[in-house]
């Protein structure tokens, strides 16, 4: 599934509900259903710069996909991390690199999130983007 159409079912999936407190449960409940990171990962290297929460993301190359996984010891962080890594994880580096992240105001997200958690949310992009950059520099 290519990343356009998996930003649409996102945006699809969040007007279903009514309000942000629905939306809120709903990113918590992604949260929860998040591919956790290997505890050998959970390191200061992995922790992403500019969330007031600890969030750590690691990536894999397997088969010229990258493969992220994530944790976080915040709740509403860690379903922000979710929806992002739905998004992008198993795609090629090139089309993550390449992809817009308008659905994350399509939602709503950022207009819904404190300034802090709003920068966080920028840091994290900017994270699965390097990775995305770092791989692609390998495959050349």
């Amino acid at each position: 599934m290519q990343i356009e159409d998996i930003q649409n079912e996102i945006i699809d999936e969040f007007s279903m509900f009514e309000d942000w407190e629905e939306r809120y449960q709903y990113m918590i409940d992604l949260g929860k259903d998040l591919p956790l990171i290997d505890a050998q990962y959970k390191t200061e290297n992995n922790l992403i710069k500019g969330c007031q929460s600890k969030v750590w993301v690691h990536a894999d190359l397997v088969d010229n996909k990258i493969i992220f996984t994530a944790d976080s010891d915040a709740i509403i962080t860690k379903g922000i991390i979710a929806i992002l890594i739905r998004a992008f994880s198993n795609q090629e580096p090139q089309d993550i690199i390449a992809a817009n992240t308008e659905f994350i105001d399509k939602i709503g997200l950022k207009d819904h999130l404190s300034p802090t958690r709003a920068n966080g949310l920028v840091s994290m992009v900017k994270q699965l983007k390097m990775y995305a950059i770092a791989y692609q520099t390998q495959l050349k």
